[in-house]
């Protein structure tokens, strides 16, 4: 999962995002609120994001898959052939997008996949690097944990490069718990 880029020009303070941070507790017991239990507070709301101008989507339906390449390719990612994007897309559990509503393009995406029950994996998190820094790739992430959750999937994984493995420790994150060290089948061959 890649977030990376520069603002390069600033955004106007009317899209900037007052968050607030909630105390993450270590401590487990009955009182202990879960940063995603029902009751807990979003970092940005619904109502701040549209009042932004920006409209959260939970479905792929009226994302252009071009304009979702451009924001892949923006923050690093090779560029995809768009049938398999949308052959992806039909293999996804869930999946939410933020749209700029002046412009009507993608600004911040994510998505899981998984077998329904027990386990996901989230990919393809990214936020155009125009739009970084204000908190939507947060509310994307929050969003989708917290849907992921509400399903009973508690087995919730992703991959992310090293710089930023900090966005994502305050979402609840951790480089390999318990000591499980993950695998990927690789078709590069050893030298010998």
């Amino acid at each position: 999962m890649l977030l990376r880029g520069i603002t390069s020009t600033p955004l106007p303070s009317s899209l900037r995002f007052q968050t607030q941070t909630h105390p993450r507790n270590v401590a487990v017991s009955s009182q202990t609120q879960s940063p995603f239990s029902p009751n807990y507070p979003l970092s940005i709301s619904d109502e701040s994001l549209d009042s932004r101008g920006f409209i959260l989507r939970r479905t792929a339906e009226g994302l252009n898959l071009d304009d979702l390449n451009t924001v892949f390719v923006a923050v690093g990612f090779p560029r995809r052939d768009p049938e398999k994007i949308r052959v992806a897309l039909d293999h996804t559990d869930s999946l939410l997008w933020v749209e700029y509503r002046k412009t009507r393009r993608p600004v911040a995406f994510a998505r899981a996949t998984g077998d329904g029950v027990f386990n996901a994996i989230i990919w393809d998190v990214v936020v155009d690097p125009s739009f970084q820094g204000i908190g939507l790739g947060k509310a994307v992430m929050e969003r989708l944990v917290k849907e992921l959750l509400e399903r009973g999937i508690c087995n919730i994984a992703l991959y992310s490069e090293p710089r930023v493995l900090g966005f994502y420790r305050p979402l609840g994150f951790v480089a390999d718990p318990d000591g499980i060290r993950g695998m990927v089948y690789s078709r590069k061959q050893k030298k010998k």
